[in-house]
């Protein structure tokens, strides 16, 4: 993933037990935490999908009496728990269940309750419980885990923000603030944190099969979703090959292509990619990739490759005469150009013309080159069309597809590509020319569960048409922002929406408002100088509207 600027009840009924009495403990209704600023929209029920759940029973060992924290959330400090009191009647017979479920007539032991007690008062407040529950867990996490595209020394003076929740468009952290996440937590979820649908369809799968091999085996799940992902693609795009990550994606593409070049008799070393260009971190995608952050400490064991520029603006010529001159020079060389269409999105977020997309493959084309489209991040529907491809009325070689292809549940990516590279491929065992590439986890069926409940989503609730009236309200109200003459280049292409701090006194800007922004409950990560919006597809008006009110007050002090 790309390196950005900034990282980062119960009630409980207790029995105080006499000889021969059976006492009744009264509940005690809490009031219900507000997990929201007040200044904050609020999401509907329907939105995140929530239900009434009924309140679980707590158990309490034999052999030890222990207060767990979460049993109590809803525990306040001003609320005292009262003494049991005697009932002279004849206990009900719900009540008497509620007693008997989880304590044994042996714990009913009038030594057990001061030590029951004891533990209640340890709780005291539960904000401060939470509060050190969430700082024991910071503590656990920094002796234990090395976190993605992070210099860890930062959290020393930035708080890791440990995670409890999620629902809808919004993160809660543990000491029940909650936080609009604008990128899609990397840009993988669309429909909303634990959106109802898809968590049914993986609880499903469960029931049935969890995950078996795909070499020799197969399955309904991935079976069903391979058809109906080709059905979605040009006519040409019938092959799909499956692996884990965006990054495993364009492996598999980068591999595939040289191998079929080789199996031509052709020697093709190079791959091309545009200045700018992000492709993942693995050593083939990186070696495609043109932030010089990532490569630079890699560059001796990089595959080898040619970069051209990528246009700035609307007037290409230039990019598109330096392409022409590179591949006059050494195209019969090149396997491969790999680009990510319409939008470079670790790449600061810099959007570019299709039709310079669709002049530079047809060039390529002319001296055999495959064309590779990375729609790791654009793809189902983030460009503004399903699938970038559509727009640039191109045709890939190969298609790479991730992130949001599950909804931002389960890890998985898919290469498709068409019959001719497929044939090459196509031969008796003794011809070795089987393409050997594998991982363990491929096609799993609960992740392809998930994707088909993806694809439904999208069928159902026409999402795409959807999202194109949504998209223009939005950037409607990004532009207030450009009020602020700060801040430059405002721009979107579909669910993306973007600008550049171009002023600051803020050493690093873009860490300001990170900062800044997580105060008021936004989860932002700027890519350098430049603020993106990349919500989930469900978020609202009103949501974005706070998000955008929120980014004027921060920007001001910039």
């Amino acid at each position: 993933m790309p390196n950005q600027e900034n990282n980062q009840s119960r009630k409980v009924s207790r029995n105080s037990n006499s000889s021969k009495e059976e006492t009744r403990v009264k509940k005690a209704s809490a009031p219900k935490v507000n997990l929201r600023d007040s200044q904050k929209p609020r999401e509907s029920q329907s939105e995140i999908g929530e239900s009434k759940k009924a309140k679980p029973k707590m158990q309490i060992s034999q052999k030890k009496h222990q207060i767990i924290q979460d049993s109590l959330p809803n525990f306040q400090e001003s609320k005292k728990v009262k003494k049991p009191q005697k009932n002279t009647q004849n206990t009900p017979k719900d009540s008497v269940s509620k007693l008997q479920n989880g304590i044994s007539k042996e714990t009913k032991d009038s030594q057990k309750a001061p030590l029951i007690q004891k533990n209640i008062k340890k709780l005291k407040s539960p904000k401060k419980e939470q509060k050190n529950n969430a700082q024991s867990l910071v503590k656990l996490d920094l002796e234990h885990i090395w976190h993605p595209c992070t210099q860890m020394k930062e959290h020393e003076k930035i708080p890791l923000i440990p995670i409890k929740k999620a629902k809808g468009v919004y993160l809660y952290d543990f000491n029940g603030k909650s936080y609009i996440d604008c990128i899609s937590s990397w840009w993988v979820n669309l429909f909303g944190h634990c959106n109802p649908y898809i968590a049914k369809a993986i609880k499903k799968q469960l029931d049935s099969l969890e995950h078996t091999l795909l070499a020799g085996f197969s399955h309904k799940p991935i079976i069903s979703y391979s058809a109906r992902l080709c059905a979605l693609l040009p006519k040409k795009l019938t092959k799909c090959f499956y692996a884990d990550n965006g990054s495993s994606a364009v492996e598999v593409a980068l591999k595939m292509s040289f191998a079929h070049h080789q199996l031509l008799g052709e020697k093709r070393p190079y791959f091309l990619s545009l200045s700018n260009s992000y492709h993942g971190e693995t050593l083939g995608a990186l070696s495609v990739g043109d932030v010089e952050l990532y490569k630079k400490e890699y560059k001796d064991i990089l595959i080898q490759s040619l970069t051209t520029p990528v246009p700035k603006d609307s007037d290409f010529s230039k990019e598109l005469a330096s392409l022409k001159s590179l591949l006059e020079k050494k195209g019969k060389n090149i396997c491969a150009f790999i680009l990510e269409p319409l939008v470079q999105c670790a790449g600061n977020m810099h959007m570019y013309s299709k039709d310079f997309i669709k002049a530079a493959c047809e060039l390529c084309r002319q001296f055999g080159i495959h064309i590779i489209f990375d729609e790791i991040a654009v793809g189902f529907g983030r460009s503004g069309s399903m699938f970038a491809l559509e727009q640039c009325e191109v045709v890939p070689d190969f298609l790479c597809l991730s992130k949001g292809i599950t909804g931002g549940f389960l890890p998985l990516s898919v290469v498709v590509t068409h019959n001719d590279i497929y044939k090459a491929f196509y031969a008796p065992y003794e011809s070795h020319k089987a393409f050997l590439h594998s991982h363990s986890y491929t096609g799993n069926a609960l992740v392809l569960a998930a994707a088909n409940a993806v694809l439904d989503i999208f069928e159902k609730e026409d999402i795409i048409k959807k999202n194109k009236s949504k998209s223009e309200k939005i950037f409607a109200l990004w532009q207030n922002l450009e009020k602020n003459k700060k801040l430059g280049n405002f721009r979107h292409q579909g669910m993306i929406f973007a600008f550049d701090i171009v002023q600051s006194k803020h050493k690093r800007a873009g860490m300001f408002v990170y900062q800044e922004a997580l105060q008021k409950g936004l989860l932002l990560r700027p890519l350098g100088n430049t603020i993106y919006l990349m919500p989930p597809y469900i978020i609202k008006e009103k949501q974005v509207a706070y998000i955008v009110q929120t980014l004027e007050e921060i920007c001001q002090r910039l």
